[in-house]
């Protein structure tokens, strides 16, 4: 939900043509996450996973960059992109993932098996990319897992779920695991979910590999934010359930206006629980003060950007090319 107006702007303010106008005024491009709020979904210049992102981040030819998403998604970008001004709407909009993986933790952890190649997954702090060697998405993990040599060993961090999704899957059952926790994906309830594929028999489900096992077991497709998104518009059933942040479905509602897409619950069956209360902090209203003002802006120390990058380009540099993402402005029937 977003918060009330900020008290010091105009009620009356058309906050839409404003940050229209800022955004040409400063050369801005806007980027937002597929768990934004919609509004912020529909006025942002590009809309998309971790990967697409990290990829806009690094092509834009913007003065300015505005991250809707949380912080490690904007330092990403500044990551990427040093010379550019990246701004967060919110500097408070973290992930639980990255607040499970301490740097100086995971650093012994690290330390502790110098024979494992070390892959963090994206949701992690800059600090943590720069003890990586490789850094992995939701969407190009399993392909950058299978391009290692069978020998590998190898650490993953920080989301546990994820790293076991990819270990049983591709048969790497010895693959040490960090024991990180996305705060979303673990509030799905299974009793829940049973009882709600009961009522929609026909329906599958379509999870995101951040999910526990027992959701995973239920899920007739598992993919990125990117990959559920193509197979909600493309599956020929009517009613898909979709286990991830339900920001998602804005976009599969604008795609597929005459599908019907439900939100995998919680463990009361109904409850909010799984909407990331970090992408909920960014609001229209901080979206235009940060374009106005520049601010919050994201800083990087030079030593730990140029350790955080390396393992970000070698990323870029193995994943598979994507095609073109979904065209939700062409209604699909």
């Amino acid at each position: 939900m977003n918060l009330p107006l900020n008290p010091a702007l105009d009620p009356s303010l058309d906050l839409v043509a404003e940050i229209n106008r800022l955004r040409k005024e400063k050369n801005a491009v806007i980027l937002a996450h597929y768990y934004q709020d919609g509004a912020i979904q529909d006025i942002a210049d590009f809309v998309g996973d971790s990967l697409d992102l990290s990829r806009k981040a690094a092509a834009t030819d913007a003065d300015v960059i505005v991250f809707c998403g949380v912080r490690f998604m904007a330092e990403v970008a500044k990551i990427l992109s040093p010379e550019k001004i990246v701004v967060l709407p919110d500097l408070e909009a973290g992930c639980s993932l990255e607040d499970s993986c301490p740097p100086d933790e995971f650093e012994a952890f690290v330390k502790a098996r110098p024979d494992h190649i070390v892959l963090s997954y994206i949701n992690c702090s800059a600090a943590v990319k720069g003890l990586s060697d490789i850094i992995v998405t939701s969407s190009n993990a399993k392909h950058i897992v299978n391009s290692l040599p069978k020998d590998q060993k190898i650490i993953f961090g920080p989301d546990r779920h994820l790293g076991g999704y990819l270990a049983r899957q591709l048969g790497r059952e010895d693959m040490v695991l960090w024991q990180g926790t996305c705060i979303v994906h673990e509030k799905f309830s299974e009793k829940e979910l049973i009882k709600l594929k009961a009522q929609y028999p026909d329906a599958p489900v379509a999870a995101h590999p951040e999910c526990p096992d027992n959701i995973i077991a239920h899920a007739d497709h598992v993919g990125s934010t990117r990959d559920i998104l193509n197979f909600s518009i493309n599956s020929p059933a009517d009613t898909i359930i979709v286990a991830t942040e339900p920001g998602i479905i804005h976009q599969m509602e604008k795609a597929a206006p005459h599908k019907t897409f439900i939100g995998a619950p919680g463990a009361d069956g109904n409850c909010s629980c799984n909407t990331c209360p970090f992408m909920a902090l960014n609001t229209m209203e901080k979206l235009y003060l940060c374009l106005r003002d520049l601010g919050p802006e994201i800083q990087l120390d030079e030593e730990t950007r140029v350790k955080a990058e390396k393992p970000l380009r070698r990323m870029l540099e193995m994943s598979p090319t994507q095609g073109p993402a979904p065209d939700v402005s062409k209604v699909e029937v």
